[in-house]
């Protein structure tokens, strides 16, 4: 073969070679590869249908429990304590009347006779002046000559002086049996000893401290209130007359301090003033007879007890109550709307430790996700727990928004655009797309 030849042979080859190749190219065309339908969420959340409800609104608060009344019982009289009764002992009871402490009266019985003769002594220098005075009427009238008598000649300032004598003797007297009784330390009321300065055969005087005690007819604990919670309860502010129909809010008290430990109480009174320290308004809670026996024979409020409390507050109707665990970062929530999840942004108008009342961000029927998910976007597909499986369907006469119709080609590996015309396609034929 020459090279004129070759020259021939080989540009024809080629072109041979290359119509071959575009043959083969154009009867294998490529074939797309496309999901028949969407695949399934990957996201399963339960959901809670919100629906306008009345709600009672429960208050948290704290405190340390203080004796209701308390006082420092002083010595009125001197002498030594010669007798101490059982119940005179840190935690003991009493009743109104008991003789707490007795001293030693022996002085004071001597300084009672002693008035007794004083006495005595005064009223029997008063009728000699009575006598004495009757007399000089007697005597004047008989040598008078009709003139008037002046006070002095009748006597009447004697007779006055021997009767204040008389006066002051009983004064005197009853003085001396006061300090006698006083001699017995009674209880002003029925209490209970918080602690006592004295003991059994101490030598005390007037004013000497003896113990201090408290009644136990009630105790109180002083709540500090948040100055968000102060709309949602009801402040005991009454002023006089309105004073007599006043009626607190009921509090529920409890304690871990022996087991579980329950009280009922309920709100006395609103301070005067808001705490400087705190900036807050406290309001003081009442817990009658503390001490009675219960069915659970329960261990016993003590005085400088840390309790909790729930105060009862307002009834208010037609909101929407969700749980905490629900909110994210204290300003959103997730919802399920039409198979995706959609972040809101909420405005709560109160809030405890386990619940929130929403003021604004929601509404009624919408579907709040229970579920945590942390950081998810919105329009991430998800299937509720306990719905039947209809994903990619559309309620009827709703469309889906550009948010979730770009989720639902991102799961199926195509365009809005090519999602878009084979829903119409489906809608065509008469099929749900």
């Amino acid at each position: 073969m020459n090279i004129k030849q070759t020259k021939i042979i080989i540009p024809a080859a080629i072109i041979a070679a290359t119509a071959l190749l575009v043959m083969f190219i154009s009867s294998n065309p490529p074939e797309a590869k496309r999901f028949g339908s969407p695949p399934k969420a990957q996201i399963s959340v339960a959901v809670q249908t919100l629906q306008l409800q009345p709600y009672q609104v429960m208050v948290d608060s704290f405190g340390t429990v203080k004796p209701r009344t308390q006082s420092i019982l002083v010595a009125q009289a001197s002498g030594q304590i010669i007798a101490s009764s059982e119940q005179f002992r840190e935690g003991g009871f009493f009743d109104k009347g008991d003789v707490l402490l007795q001293l030693d009266d022996r002085d004071h019985r001597a300084e009672v006779k002693e008035a007794q003769a004083n006495l005595l002594t005064a009223q029997q220098g008063f009728q000699e002046e009575q006598a004495r005075s009757r007399q000089a009427i007697i005597d004047w009238q008989r040598l008078g000559n009709g003139e008037q008598a002046s006070n002095l000649v009748l006597r009447e300032p004697q007779l006055a002086a021997a009767q204040a004598q008389v006066l002051s003797a009983q004064a005197k007297l009853e003085k001396a049996n006061l300090n006698l009784e006083r001699t017995k330390i009674t209880a002003p009321y029925a209490g209970r000893v918080l602690s006592r300065s004295v003991d059994l055969g101490q030598v005390v005087s007037n004013n000497t401290q003896l113990a201090t005690i408290y009644a136990i007819d009630s105790v109180e604990i002083r709540l500090p209130i948040k100055n968000k919670d102060l709309p949602f309860i009801d402040l005991p502010e009454q002023f006089r007359d309105g004073m007599k129909n006043a009626n607190g809010s009921t509090v529920e008290f409890s304690s871990d301090l022996v087991g579980m430990q329950k009280w009922q109480g309920q709100v006395a009174r609103t301070e005067g003033a808001i705490d400087e320290n705190a900036q807050q308004l406290y309001v003081v809670a009442q817990i009658n007879d503390p001490y009675k026996a219960t069915a659970q024979n329960q261990y016993p409020i003590k005085i400088g007890q840390y309790i909790k409390a729930q105060i009862s507050g307002k009834l208010v109707a037609d909101v929407l109550v969700i749980p905490n665990s629900a909110i994210y970062q204290g300003t959103y929530v997730y919802i399920v709307d039409q198979g995706v999840l959609q972040r809101k942004n909420i405005r709560l108008a109160w809030q405890n430790a386990t619940q929130a009342i929403i003021a604004d961000g929601l509404n009624m029927g919408d579907k709040l996700v229970l579920t945590p998910l942390g950081q998810v976007s919105s329009g991430t597909a998800v299937k509720v727990i306990g719905e039947a499986d209809k994903e990619g369907s559309q309620p009827t006469g709703k469309r889906p928004s550009r948010e979730q119709l770009a989720a639902m080609a991102k799961k199926q590996g195509i365009t809005v655009e090519e999602l878009m015309q084979k829903r119409k396609a489906a809608r065509s034929q008469g099929d749900k797309p």
